[in-house]
């Protein structure tokens, strides 16, 4: 059991946020892992409100990751403010235009609009996929504001052809693939002064 023990907290401490990825899909094996993981994250009252919309269509996400860049706001990156300097974002590199950085699959979590909590249950399922998906030797990226990726024509569209309901919203990003690199990039150092004992 400790062996157990051990491998969970070294998955937990030793995810990445990935942004390079190979072009190559990943195996239906390893999306069905994912996806589980995500439908047993934690949800307020047990309400199991989140929607998973799996896309593995290269032109659909392309077209999208493109239109979320292009809504996304944000102050650009200095030389000692940054996302990561190994594998810049958006926010670090104006010349990046998907937003997706070409990942191969492409989920996005659906959350009730009017529902308070949907939001973190979106965020906690988001982050029991990602560690799915390092645990299999993937590559996962998280990304917020997932409804920007749909404010045009093209982006009403697909909420048509996915037949999302109009009192959902799409809340989250999760993107998937196997990563670019062979080293994994490297953590930031914790900040001190976060926990507070009383």
């Amino acid at each position: 059991m400790t062996d157990v023990k051990e491998a969970v907290i070294d998955n937990i401490l030793t995810r990445r946020t990935i942004r390079r990825f190979l072009d190559r899909q990943i195996g239906e094996e390893e999306l069905q892992t994912i996806l589980e993981a995500g439908l047993y994250a934690p949800s307020a009252g047990g309400r199991q409100g989140v929607l998973f919309v799996v896309s593995q269509d290269k032109a659909v996400n392309e077209k999208l990751g493109r239109i979320k860049r292009n809504n996304s706001h944000f102050r650009a990156s200095t030389d000692t403010v940054y996302i990561s300097k190994e594998q810049p974002s958006i926010a670090d590199d104006p010349g990046i235009m998907n937003a997706f950085y070409d990942a191969p699959t492409v989920i996005t979590l659906f959350v009730p609009k009017d529902f308070l909590y949907g939001p973190y249950d979106a965020s906690a399922a988001a982050e029991n996929m990602l560690l799915a998906a390092h645990a299999l030797g993937l590559g996962g990226c998280y990304l917020g504001s997932a409804w920007d990726s749909f404010r045009d024509p093209f982006g009403q569209e697909v909420l048509r052809e996915w037949k999302i309901r109009t009192d959902y919203y799409a809340a989250v990003h999760v993107l998937l693939g196997y990563p670019k690199d062979a080293q994994a990039p490297k953590a930031k150092e914790r900040r001190e002064g976060r926990i507070i004992r009383r």
